[in-house]
C-alpha cells in the first residue's frame, strides 16, 4: 500500500534543496537530504476497521432492532467495496448483525471470501423495543444525554449497559489478538508483544464496537461516550497500525472514519 509522509496539505509536494548559508552566500548541499530522509517503518499488523452503512432504524414510524440497510446504506457498502477490492486482507471478520452483514457482502463477493461472523464484534445491544413507536427510542436517548457522566455508564433502561458492553469489547480484543500470536506485554503502557507479525485484517463491525476497540488497542482510558469521541461515519474506513517500541509494538491511529470513496451526498451519520 502506497503512503505519503510529510505532504502539504491543501497543495502538491514539491520538492526544495536545502540550502547552507555562508560568508552570505547561498551554497547548494544536496547531501543534506539523508539528514531529513524518513523511511517508513515495517508494519508488524494492521487492523482495517470498517462501520456498517445506514441502517433502516425506523420502519413505518415503529422501531426495528438488528434492522437492514437502506437503499443509500447498499449504495455505500457498493461505495466501500470500490475503495477496499483492491487490497488484501488475511482475514476479513464480520459482527453478526445483519447491517454489517449486508455492507461485507459486497466486497466479500468480490474477493470471492466467505462470510466469517465474530460473535465479540456485536454492538452494544438495545432493550426490546421493536415494534415500538419511534418516539419510545428518542425519548430514551434524550433521557441518556441529560444524564450526569458517571451514570451514562449504566446505559439505556433494559438494554445491555454501556459498561457491561465496553468490558466485553475489552475482552474481545484481547481474545481475538491473542488468538494471532498478540498479547498485552505491560500493565501500564499499550504496548504488545507479537509472535506473528505481518498480518493485515478487516473488521467490519459497528460504531460503538469499533470506537470501544480502537481506544483499547491504543491504551485510552473509555468514557460511556466512545461514540461521540470517536465519530464515526457510515461505512468508514478507519486504519490501525503496529509500531516497534523498543522490543514490543504499539498501535498507530493512522485513519478515522475516511469516507473519502463516498459522495458528498452519500455521507451520513
Amino acid at each position: 500500500m502506497a503512503r505519503t509522509i510529510g505532504g502539504d496539505v491543501g497543495g502538491p509536494r514539491r520538492a526544495v534543496e536545502p540550502t547552507m548559508v555562508v560568508a552570505s552566500q547561498r551554497v547548494w548541499v544536496p547531501a543534506l537530504r539523508a539528514i531529513h530522509t524518513r523511511t517508513v517503518p515495517s508494519i508488524a499488523m494492521e487492523i482495517v476497521l470498517v462501520r456498517h452503512g445506514q441502517p433502516e432504524w425506523v420502519k413505518g414510524g415503529l422501531n426495528v432492532v438488528d434492522p437492514p440497510l437502506t437503499n443509500l446504506g447498499h449504495r455505500q457498502a457498493e461505495r466501500l467495496a470500490d475503495a477496499l477490492e483492491g487490497e488484501s486482507f488475511d482475514e476479513i471478520l464480520v459482527s453478526p448483525l445483519t447491517r454489517a452483514r449486508q455492507t461485507a457482502a459486497p466486497l466479500l463477493s468480490r474477493l470471492g471470501r466467505q462470510e466469517v461472523i465474530a460473535p465479540w464484534l456485536e454492538e452494544i445491544r438495545d432493550p426490546g423495543w421493536a415494534g415500538t413507536p419511534v418516539e419510545k427510542a428518542e425519548q430514551a436517548y434524550a433521557e441518556l444525554r441529560q444524564r450526569p457522566p458517571a451514570e451514562r455508564w449504566h446505559g439505556l433502561l433494559d438494554g445491555e449497559s454501556v459498561r457491561s458492553f465496553v468490558d466485553r469489547i475489552h475482552l474481545g480484543v484481547e481474545s481475538f489478538l491473542a488468538e494471532r500470536g498478540t498479547r498485552r506485554g505491560d500493565d501500564e503502557l499499550p504496548v504488545w508483544e507479537m509472535d506473528a507479525p505481518g498480518k493485515r485484517i478487516l473488521l467490519v463491525a459497528h460504531a460503538g464496537t469499533n470506537t470501544v476497540s480502537i481506544g483499547h488497542m491504543l491504551g485510552l482510558m473509555p468514557t460511556p461516550w466512545e461514540f461521540d469521541r470517536f465519530v464515526l461515519m457510515h461505512a468508514s474506513i478507519s486504519r490501525l497500525e503496529s509500531m516497534k517500541v523498543g522490543d514490543a509494538h504499539s498501535f498507530s491511529l493512522v485513519k478515522l472514519s475516511d469516507v473519502e470513496h463516498l459522495s458528498s451526498s452519500e455521507r451520513t451519520r
